[in-house]
């Protein structure tokens, strides 16, 4: 019985992720890490009420029967990128209103509404879409700084919230905040000091970016690494380089500038050329 599954795993080939090659593997594990916690991490049941028990009796079948917490459809529009739902979405289900009648598609769309919230790091105040579930998280975090810093990736969801918690993170890190009032920013950042426990500097750096933006940093950071060859230096490297082959005298005691580059690209691009000696 062995033998089959020994077999099968010899010959399982895992499959290819954006993490496994190309840019998303070269990506640094600070980012990495934000990913994990905003589309990985369980968030936490809104639309349900998780059963913490692992068996309950059925009367019915006469038995006990295991519990299975599983988790409603939800659909995550663009629109809710540009408010803050306090982790609700659009449920997915189905509608039968009458015994004799066929179900039929239903969505039950949170109740939205415009509010203005203000942040204290930033002495800001944020107009957007909230649910009434967003403003009871912020009643009960006494703040909608203490909301957001408190709450994962995976239950903020939209991209306002988590670009809102970045700014908040690096003004607390930078120390930027209140440039006009000392004695306010000390207040301030005593009160919310704590939050950067959980976070490097770089952390903070890669925190709520798409996959699309992650790349772009990661591009022009390596970019900026690359050390840009004037033409005129190429230009003379080749011409010498030409001379020594044609065995010019002039040319044997002049030493050619060979320009090393560290970036990545050009190690893994088959089509670079290297500088000729």
């Amino acid at each position: 019985m062995a033998t089959p599954n020994i077999t099968n795993r010899l010959y399982y080939f895992p499959k290819p992720t954006r993490w496994s090659k190309g840019v998303g593997a070269a990506l640094p594990e600070a980012y990495k890490k934000f990913w994990r916690e905003w589309k990985n991490q369980q968030p936490a049941a809104v639309h349900y009420i998780p059963d913490t028990r692992k068996y309950y009796f059925d009367e019915q079948l006469g038995m006990p029967v295991r519990v299975q917490n599983t988790p409603l459809r939800l659909l995550y529009p663009k629109e809710l990128d540009q408010g803050i739902w306090g982790g609700e979405a659009v449920v997915q289900g189905f509608l039968k209103k009458g015994q004799k009648k066929r179900r039929v598609a239903k969505f039950w769309v949170p109740r939205l509404h415009k509010s203005v919230v203000y942040s204290e790091v930033l002495d800001k105040h944020i107009r957007t879409v909230v649910t009434s579930r967003t403003i009871d998280l912020i009643n009960e975090h006494y703040g909608f700084d203490h909301y957001l810093l408190k709450t994962p990736a995976c239950d903020l969801r939209s991209l306002l919230a988590l670009k809102l918690k970045r700014l908040i993170l690096t003004a607390l890190a930078d120390k930027t905040l209140y440039p006009d009032d000392p004695e306010k920013r000390e207040e301030v950042y005593n009160q919310y000091k704590e939050y950067l426990t959980a976070y490097t500097r770089e952390e903070i750096e890669w925190y709520g970016l798409t996959y699309a933006e992650a790349v772009k940093k990661f591009l022009e950071i390596e970019r900026s690494k690359e050390v840009i060859t004037p033409l005129k230096i190429k230009y003379r490297s080749e011409l010498i380089a030409k001379l020594k082959e044609a065995k010019i005298a002039e040319a044997v005691d002049v030493e050619v500038e060979k320009p090393e580059s560290t970036s990545w690209l050009d190690k893994v691009n088959p089509f670079s050329k290297s500088p000729k000696a």
